[in-house]
């Protein structure tokens, strides 16, 4: 058995088929098939049952293949540590981040991140958390930007920020002569949301709708696939959403029928940390992207202390 062997099979679980797998691995199906099988015999288990039409991983199967995925982690951090010899901070970084965050959080600090860690390489991925947290447990990526609380026993954090809601709403709106927004009018007012599978939905839900109540209004079964959307609908008159703070420095703010406005109560904002595996070797990374995100954030965000 080697790590070549193990590659194989973690290309396999991933595709489900043995072709796209050995395409991966830039070797012919043939081989890749051939060395698979001979693993199998020498640990004397199956794991992959085969059929025509598809590939399935065996009980026994997930077993080696978590085992493959932390031996294949720790091999590369063999190679990092020798890279590191010479630059501590080289090589790629594989960072997810929410849809809701990482357009707005993204361009403040990847020049800085850039010009302070030349050798070190951003690879950035966005997607919703369910998405982030099953990527990170199958070691393809990194560490991930979403929001708290995340539970799970298996992960660390590094904890980076709170970032406040504001209100959007359209410009012509009862609300707009109003000097404080109260949690009464954000209870009783049309809500837009984004889908159910993005983390922001239950956020504002729970500032909006503490108590679990439905979401009022016409447009109530309306949900937008993204933050753009719903903001569109909002300047079109169709109703209001939360909107974090870092996307208030969006083009959305200036001519698009939307009134911006600042929430006064404590509820209405959501904690974003950096959430690792904490069998990750290379904390030290992880600490210097936190620290140039802590550096370049704006002052409409809190900042947690480490």
């Amino acid at each position: 058995m080697n790590l070549r062997d193990l590659r194989y099979i973690l290309a396999v679980a991933e595709t489900r088929h043995f072709g796209r797998a050995a395409e991966r691995c830039f070797v012919t199906q043939p081989t890749l098939s051939g060395q698979i099988k001979k693993l199998e015999e020498q640990l004397g288990v199956v794991i992959f049952e085969r059929t025509n039409r598809s590939v399935e991983i065996t009980p026994i199967g997930e077993t080696i293949l978590n085992h493959a995925r932390l031996l294949l982690e720790q091999a590369a951090a063999i190679e990092q540590a020798a890279r590191a010899h010479r630059d501590p901070l080289a090589g790629p970084l594989r960072i997810g981040a929410i849809p809701t965050l990482s357009p707005y959080l993204m361009p403040l600090i990847l020049v800085p991140l850039k010009r302070r860690y030349p050798q070190l390489r951003l690879v950035l991925s966005e997607e919703i958390t369910d998405t982030l947290m099953a990527r990170l447990h199958q070691h393809e990526l990194d560490a991930i930007l979403v929001a708290l609380p995340i539970e799970d026993t298996g992960l660390d954090q590094i904890p980076l920020f709170e970032e406040p809601f504001w209100l959007a709403h359209p410009l012509k709106h009862s609300l707009y002569h109003k000097e404080e927004i109260t949690a009464q009018d954000l209870a009783e007012i049309e809500l837009l949301l984004l889908a159910e599978e993005h983390c922001l939905t239950r956020q504002v839900m729970k500032v909006c709708q503490p108590e679990g109540g439905p979401v009022r209004g016409e447009m109530a079964d309306l949900r937008a696939a993204s933050l753009e959307t719903l903001l569109q609908l909002v300047g079109a008159g169709f109703g209001c959403t939360l909107v974090p703070a870092l996307a208030i420095r969006g083009g959305w703010t200036t001519d698009s029928g939307i009134i911006a406005r600042q929430l006064e109560l404590p509820q209405a904002y959501r904690s974003i940390s950096l959430i690792f595996r904490q069998t990750f070797p290379r904390r030290q990374a992880l600490e210097a992207f936190a620290q140039v995100i802590l550096e370049h954030l704006p002052n409409t965000v809190r900042p947690l202390s480490r």
